[in-house]
């Protein structure tokens, strides 16, 4: 009864002003570690719509012609980066090794879009559910440590909101810790980080369809991030209908608000028994790509922004 209790005061605080995405991560680790999360077994299919119904709702923010910009600019970035760290995962993998499967869902989660990523590629190289798990704790694990450490780190670096918008969008794995952390920056920011993620995560798109080449699997199938689709045309009303902004204003607020409550149940989603299953390894393969990528990224930004 009591974890009952206390997931609807946590959600409920996710609703009001005083609530922030980190605060609201925070909140759900210390229920995770508690209580426990009551309605565990809805976790994962809420998540994965609020995160997307957020996302396209901040849409409603951004002048298509800024989405243009922001995806022009980090594009050549992004295939680069993409490549660079499937191919460094898979050298660590072979050098630590690690699972062949686990070693490739964590290099696609790192270099795409988190736990997306790793949902779309774990069919095509049918991995288990025990190499699906270690993939996404590990990820969860940094994604949770990047929401918290991201932004002062920006501002103890000087980073510009432009470039902050860029290096989180490009070093931090899952849509979710992205929008939290580069919302804490700054609302310019946030319309960066958004869009390059976005435009990231169309890579799922190839790397699949890549991978089920490499492997002969016409059978399998590839997921389309339709909810993409959704945020671009958010911003193409924004631009082309003009007369609606306080109701857009409306949407992103509520929007944003979305996203703490998705950090909050990311958060309560996790458990010890997740922690025990990721072991060290693929950790130390996780931690090692994430610096690889944030610091080669983040002398790239500096230097183009």
């Amino acid at each position: 009864m009591a974890a009952y209790v206390i997931f609807v005061i946590g959600l409920f605080f996710c609703l009001t002003p005083w609530a922030s995405p980190p605060l609201a991560l925070a909140l759900g680790l210390a229920m995770a570690f508690t209580v426990g999360h009551p309605f565990k077994q809805f976790n994962g299919r809420v998540i994965k719509y609020l995160l997307q119904v957020s996302v396209v709702g901040l849409g409603f923010g951004l002048n298509f012609g800024e989405v243009v910009n922001a995806g022009k600019t980090g594009v050549l970035f992004t295939v680069v980066s993409i490549l660079g760290t499937l191919i460094v995962g898979y050298l660590i993998g072979k050098w630590m090794s690690i699972n062949q499967k686990t070693s490739y869902l964590i290099s696609t989660g790192t270099a795409i879009c988190g736990g997306s990523a790793i949902a779309a590629i774990a069919p095509i190289i049918a991995a288990d559910e025990n190499e699906v798990a270690i993939a996404l704790g590990t990820v969860f694990i940094l994604n949770s440590v990047a929401l918290f450490l991201f932004p002062p780190l920006g501002h103890y670096l000087g980073l510009t909101m432009k470039q902050f918008g860029m290096w989180s969008a490009i070093a931090i794995h899952d849509t979710s810790s992205v929008v939290g952390a580069a919302a804490r920056y700054g609302d310019d920011a946030l319309k960066i980080a958004a869009t390059v993620k976005l435009t990231r995560a169309l890579w799922i798109i190839p790397v699949a369809l890549g991978t089920a080449i490499a492997l002969k699997n016409r059978a399998a199938k590839i997921q389309f991030p339709y909810f993409i689709l959704g945020f671009i045309g958010a911003s193409l009303a924004v631009t082309f209908l003009p007369d609606f902004k306080a109701v857009y204003a409306g949407v992103v607020d509520v929007s944003k608000t979305g996203l703490t409550v998705t950090l909050f149940l990311i958060g309560a989603g996790l458990s010890r028994e997740t922690l025990k299953t990721v072991g060290v390894k693929p950790v130390v393969q996780g931690v090692i790509l994430w610096m690889l990528i944030s610091v080669v990224s983040l002398l790239v930004v500096r230097s183009i922004l």
